[in-house]
Formats: C-alpha cells, sequence, structure tokens
C-alpha cells in the first residue's frame, strides 16, 4: 500500500519544454522592449526636475517680491537642501542634487540658472527643448571637464 503512493502517476499533466522554453522568450522580448522604454523615461525625470527646480525657484521670488517693500535683488547659490538668503526667504530642496544660481538679467530680470549634475538628462531632449536665445530662457548646452551637464535658464 505505501509503496503505491509513492509511486508517480504518469498520466500527471504538466508543462513541456517547448512551452516553456516559448513563455521565457516572451517575457525576454517583453523585457528588451520595455527597459530601454523604463531608462529613457527615468533620465528625462532628470530634465523635468531642473525645470522644476527653476519654476519652484521663480515661485519663491514671485511670492517675495509681492511684498511692496521687499525691491532688493536676491542673488546667490543654491546647492542640494534648504537655502536661506536676505529677507527670510527659503527655497524648497532641489532635486537630484542640483544646483542653481540665482542672478540678475538686463532690464531689471531675475534669472534662475539650473545645474544637472547628473547629466543624466538625455542631450537629445535638451536639444530638442533649446529656445532662442533672445529670451534667455530654456536648454543649454555646458562642457564640463566630467562631462556634457545640461543648464536650464528661466528668467522673471
Amino acid at each position: 500500500m505505501k509503496l503505491d503512493k509513492l509511486r508517480l502517476n504518469h498520466n500527471e499533466k504538466g508543462f513541456t519544454l517547448i512551452e516553456l522554453m516559448i513563455v521565457i522568450a516572451i517575457i525576454g522580448i517583453l523585457a528588451a522592449v520595455a527597459i530601454p522604454n523604463y531608462i529613457s523615461f527615468r533620465d528625462k525625470a532628470y530634465c523635468s526636475g531642473a525645470e522644476s527646480d527653476a519654476n519652484s525657484i521663480l515661485g519663491t521670488l514671485a511670492d517675495y517680491y509681492a511684498i511692496p517693500s521687499h525691491v532688493t535683488p536676491i542673488t546667490g547659490t543654491l546647492n542640494a537642501g534648504n537655502s536661506y538668503f536676505a529677507g527670510g526667504v527659503t527655497f524648497k530642496a532641489l532635486s537630484n542634487g542640483n544646483t542653481a544660481t540665482l542672478s540678475t538679467a538686463a532690464g531689471g530680470k531675475m534669472l534662475v540658472t539650473v545645474v544637472d549634475v547628473s547629466a543624466r538628462c538625455p542631450s537629445k531632449y535638451r536639444k530638442a527643448q533649446i529656445q532662442s536665445s533672445a529670451t534667455d530662457d530654456g536648454w543649454t548646452i555646458a562642457s564640463s571637464a566630467v562631462g556634457s551637464s545640461g543648464v536650464f535658464r528661466k528668467s522673471m
């Protein structure tokens, strides 16, 4: 009786080797398509992070200058983490370790320059988003000793 329980039943159904190989091949094809797209979307997020940093800084400056007594231009450099400037202005932490520079441009405009220090923003994206030099807003390409990093400028 015990011997009958230990015997394998030859009528049991299962997957054949070819079926398992087809499933693995399909999973491989899906991965070959999905992984490069995922990496591309992730790298474009670094571009969006720099653009978002510039917009956030300009929004903070707009709030600051909305008070009539605040007329002194705020200039300086923002690094990763919160930074404090004259007048008690607190800026939101920059994403991905980016750095930003606040300066004044011609005509009293405030110019925010954000550098994508990760250099992961694709150059194709930056080139497609480059604006005319007349407005001085948009992406530019800056070469450094480490490689090509993206610089995003926005003015107010």
